[in-house]
């Protein structure tokens, strides 16, 4: 078994974003987990390898919370994007998308088996 480390970005298809959108909420979320993880083994090989990502859908808010709340209870990295509203949502802030990882594939188990790819 492959065991490179990777990323998943979970986005919402619910709220039916724009892709520029989508690109950008995924973005946050990337970026908020690489700061807070720099000093991590599979940060430092992920980095010296493909920088492998997945994006994977959810269908509601609710799914994406329990994807976020698994991850955390494993204690893998992650990190939850909302958005204020300011150009989508009716000015009412939302949760997009999560990142999660990098981290090695075993890691994931029984929490991305279900997720179809964007």
């Amino acid at each position: 078994m492959n065991q490179e480390p990777k990323q998943y970005i979970v986005m919402r298809k619910d709220l039916n974003m724009r892709k520029g959108k989508m690109v950008a909420q995924g973005a946050h979320a990337v970026m908020k987990i690489v700061l807070m993880n720099l000093d991590t083994p599979a940060y430092k090989e992920w980095l010296d390898s493909r920088f492998k990502k997945i994006c994977v859908g959810v269908k509601s808010e609710e799914e994406l919370l329990a994807i976020y709340a698994k991850a955390e209870e494993l204690g893998l990295p992650c990190a939850m994007t909302n958005d204020l509203g300011l150009t989508e949502f009716d000015g009412v802030e939302t949760k997009t998308c999560c990142a999660i990882g990098p981290a090695y594939p075993d890691d994931f188990q029984g929490i991305m088996d279900d997720l179809k790819l964007l």
